[in-house]
């Protein structure tokens, strides 16, 4: 299947592995990207940037197909040293670089110097407006469904695609509920180019991420999600659990007047306990409500196989078939 995404990277098939905080491991981007994909390393899982050097050098040794890296930007009192990132990722010769949180303007440059292709996560039409005038080559659009962090806005993918392919002209990735054939096609039929998937990769054989948490996935059904820290506007899409109550308990009898430091127990330092340990009970991680679709652990190869094998066979058999009927 060929669209812009696929001509944009360099790839074969139009699925892109998101950037997932101690999860986007060389292991997994490798995987992806040799299944046909493009795999993500998640830059800010690697302490330094010598960290994220050795990290892309281990990808490159496990694939010679074009791998992407995450760059997050976080506010911050003590922010990250962001020009050295950039230059492990210039350095290391990454083709592709997924950008998310903040506007990544002050980057760009040098991004586009290097001849990296750029594309911007955004949880809104006018974020994904921003993104394209700044000059990213392409935008992931965040439906109301995904993991992590859904804006503020609420809107889901079955109304945000379509208002982003009235308004862009950048090529846009679906994102948010993304797992599957079906997810791919109705995507594709709603503008978009390809699709962006996080929690279902969590779910595979390569993940690097104990069993309990791929197990808790396969456990859960699309009603067991959370949307936590919406009074500080900054919400997450988290899988529940029993910390995750207790951290919905302080925002109900706290209201408008919680601050980060109440529920810092709940939230901080969180990821290595579950993704490495498997406390997954430890606090809140993001997990999408995609998780009601996922009822296996497939290599990577066999996922977007799969993928690929039911998507053209919904669009020449069941689609044609309407028309032909």
């Amino acid at each position: 299947m060929r669209t812009k995404i696929t001509e944009l990277f360099g790839i074969e098939h139009p699925i892109m592995q998101g950037g997932m905080h101690y999860v986007g491991l060389a292991e997994l981007a490798a995987a992806v990207s040799n299944a046909g994909g493009i795999g993500t390393i998640t830059g800010l899982t690697q302490k330094t940037a010598g960290d994220l050097a050795n990290e892309i050098a281990r990808c490159k040794d496990m694939t010679d197909k074009p791998f992407a890296v995450n760059l997050t930007f976080l506010p911050s009192l003590n922010p990250p040293d962001y020009p050295a990132y950039v230059k492990a990722i210039i350095e290391g010769g990454v083709k592709v670089v997924e950008t998310a949180g903040r506007n990544p303007q002050s980057v760009m440059p040098h991004l586009k110097d290097a001849g990296i292709k750029v594309i911007h996560k955004c949880t809104s039409v006018r974020h994904a407006l921003k993104a394209q005038a700044i000059g990213c080559d392409a935008v992931s659009v965040d439906g109301f469904e995904c993991g992590g962090h859904p804006g503020e806005d609420d809107i889901p993918n079955m109304i945000l695609l379509p208002r982003a392919a009235a308004e862009l002209e950048i090529p846009f990735l679906a994102s948010g509920g993304m797992a599957d054939a079906r997810s791919l096609v109705a995507s594709i039929a709603m503008g978009a180019e390809g699709m962006n998937m996080g929690t279902r990769f969590m779910a595979t054989q390569e993940a690097p991420i104990h069993q309990n948490v791929k197990q808790a996935i396969l456990d859960a059904t699309e009603l067991d999600t959370r949307l936590v820290m919406r009074p500080l506007r900054n919400t997450e899409r988290v899988l529940n659990n029993p910390a995750v109550e207790r951290l919905l308990e302080k925002e109900k009898n706290l209201g408008k007047d919680i601050k980060f430091e109440d529920i810092i127990e709940e939230v901080a330092g969180v990821y290595p306990k579950v993704m490495q340990d498997g406390a997954t009970d430890a606090g809140a991680w993001s997990c999408g409500m995609v998780v009601g679709l996922i009822d296996d652990i497939p290599t990577c190869q066999e996922l977007i196989d799969r993928i690929m094998k039911e998507a053209n066979q919904l669009i020449q058999h069941r689609l044609a078939g309407l028309l032909n009927g």
